[in-house]
């Protein structure tokens, strides 16, 4: 007999068991989106196709490309004096007269003439060549040289400096997508704390303060979820503008946040001696001061100049006086040598200030390799520490979730203050916002990273 009581106690157990309301994070799970199925309006924009866009159609970046075409069109021998100048020119002066000549005595009958055309015409070519100059021909192409490689690295470090405010901004789309997300659950489980809380006002289980606090915490949580549109709204304009097109343009993304972990400082540090633009700029900016103590030195040399040129001339005179016609052709040269003796001492204060210049330039070079060090380790240390963070965060964040699961069993049956499973509810909100923040700041640090080592666009694959 007591077993078949128990029998039945437990047939009636099951079903009363199966009716009991699912938690409120089970239904927020249920009813809210992930990032992978929310619905976004436009389409879909990859980060690849954000950054190629960026890329493409960001103003300094075109400038910068429009300034090393610029410089590659200047390193050219010709420029650089190499080559010899040649030019050549004419004149043809013409006159049309009328005459009418007497002589005194009468000895010579008068003479008239109409419509006597007299012409000269002159040609010329001259050929200017720069013998010696002390070495400053070779200097200057060198020179030439070291500017466009400066135009190569300046676009490549606004390039590189694109990519990555393009990507930092897209995973900040994505970071303020989650976070919205993470708004929307939490109001889902103020919604059902507010059904709750009616339902026991309305049969007389709780007090209507319980029920009014229910509902001022649901208006909270819904402005806190309008302001987070607002947010998202934000980072999707600000993506616009790197992108170069409307900043109100929709668009969707489907990416997570995933920060790698395995990031060694060693590798960075050495890729960033070899490559980062910014110092190898500075290195360049050296050379060049270098370069302009030698062109300064040069002219303490002689300078040797060669000109070489052929004229014609040609006479056609029907007046009849003097020459009828004429021919005339000739070739001649000019070999120039100089040396500068005394010019005030302008030259010893010229060659002087290129020699400080080569100090200055040597300074900024070891200030900028000092900076990026600083800023390298910095954002190593950031990186380390963001995630070290994270994972603590993941642990927060399901014992936080855990939590809200007990407190709202608690807070159902009448076991706990509606202040208590507020307070818990509150810490589970910040513990999914926290692990957001630190899955975003891990990803940044290692953006930053690869831009400052130089590496970006190879591990994004561009």
């Amino acid at each position: 007999m007591k077993l078949l009581s128990r029998i039945l106690l437990l047939c009636l157990s099951v079903p009363a068991f199966a009716q009991q309301p699912q938690n409120p994070i089970q239904r927020a799970l249920q009813r809210s989106y992930t990032i992978a199925t929310i619905p976004q309006p436009g389409e879909v924009l990859t980060l690849s196709q954000a950054v190629s866009q960026a890329v493409n159609k960001n103003y300094q970046v075109q400038i910068n490309r429009s300034q090393e075409e610029i410089a590659r069109n200047n390193y050219t021998k010709g420029n650089a004096g190499y080559l010899p100048s040649f030019t050549a020119g004419g004149t043809s002066n013409g006159s049309l007269q009328n005459f009418r000549q007497t002589y005194i005595g009468g000895a010579t009958a008068p003479r008239e003439g109409h419509g006597i055309f007299n012409r000269t015409t002159n040609l010329n070519a001259t050929l200017n060549y720069t013998v010696f100059n002390g070495y400053a021909r070779s200097t200057t192409y060198n020179q030439l040289q070291q500017l466009l490689k400066i135009a190569s690295i300046t676009t490549r470090a606004n390039v590189e400096a694109t990519v990555a405010s393009v990507v930092t901004g897209y995973y900040d789309v994505v970071r303020q997508l989650q976070r919205l997300i993470a708004f929307s659950q939490a109001l889902d489980i103020s919604r059902e704390r507010l059904e709750l809380a009616r339902a026991n006002y309305e049969v007389g289980t709780r007090s209507k303060v319980d029920f009014l606090s229910a509902q001022v915490d649901y208006n909270t949580d819904s402005a806190a979820l309008l302001s987070q549109a607002q947010a998202l709204r934000n980072a999707k304009i600000m993506l616009n503008t790197l992108l170069v097109r409307d900043p109100l343009t929709e668009f969707a993304v489907r990416d997570t946040i995933v920060a790698r972990p395995s990031l060694e400082l060693g590798s960075l540090q050495q890729s960033m001696a070899t490559n980062n633009p910014l110092l190898a700029s500075a290195v360049l900016s050296r050379t060049i001061a270098d370069l302009n103590v030698k062109l300064a030195t040069a002219q303490q040399l002689p300078l040797v100049t060669a000109q070489a040129g052929y004229s014609y001339q040609m006479q056609d005179n029907q007046g009849g006086f003097g020459v009828a016609t004429g021919r005339t052709g000739g070739l001649a040269y000019t070999v120039t040598a100089s040396i500068p003796i005394f010019n005030g001492f302008n030259l010893k204060r010229q060659i002087q200030n290129a020699r400080v210049n080569t100090i200055i330039a040597q300074n900024q070079e070891n200030s900028q390799r000092l900076v990026l060090q600083q800023a390298l380790d910095q954002t190593f240390q950031a990186y380390q520490n963001s995630l070290q963070l994270l994972n603590l965060e993941v642990q927060n964040n399901q014992l936080a979730n855990e939590n809200v699961d007990i407190a709202y069993d608690r807070y159902r049956i009448g076991n706990s203050t509606f202040v208590e499973f507020r307070d818990v509810q509150r810490n589970a909100i910040d513990a999914q916002t926290r692990l957001i923040e630190a899955e975003y700041s891990a990803k940044a640090a290692e953006i930053e990273l690869l831009r400052l080592s130089s590496t970006i666009t190879q591990e994004l694959g561009l």
